[in-house]
């Protein structure tokens, strides 16, 4: 018989991963944005949350393309036209930040 050896946990060994400073600093959105996320300063990753947020309320995917946004009237005041991907809109988001 095979003697059972304990399993070695790599998990311990690693040290915990911290958050890029630059993803949690608070950023103010533009009138624009602020339209849809609020005024108040929020982090990168908070922004595009509620910006999603926003667009799962609204239904704006495209039913045929998941991957594409439709905006409404205050999504196309940031995106700049009426359809966008989503790794387009981060992008488009970003230029709105600061």
């Amino acid at each position: 018989m095979a003697t059972a050896k304990p399993a070695a946990t790599k998990a311990s060994a690693k040290p915990a991963r911290t958050p890029n400073a630059a993803f949690m600093k608070p950023l103010t959105p533009s009138p624009q944005l602020a339209k849809v996320v609020g005024a108040a300063p929020l982090p990168r990753t908070e922004v595009v949350k509620k910006v999603w947020e926003h667009i799962k309320a609204a239904k704006l995917q495209d039913a045929a393309n998941k991957r594409m946004i439709n905006a409404d009237d205050k999504l196309k005041a940031v995106f700049g036209k009426a359809q966008v991907t989503m790794f387009e809109m981060t992008k488009l988001i970003n230029a709105h930040l600061k």
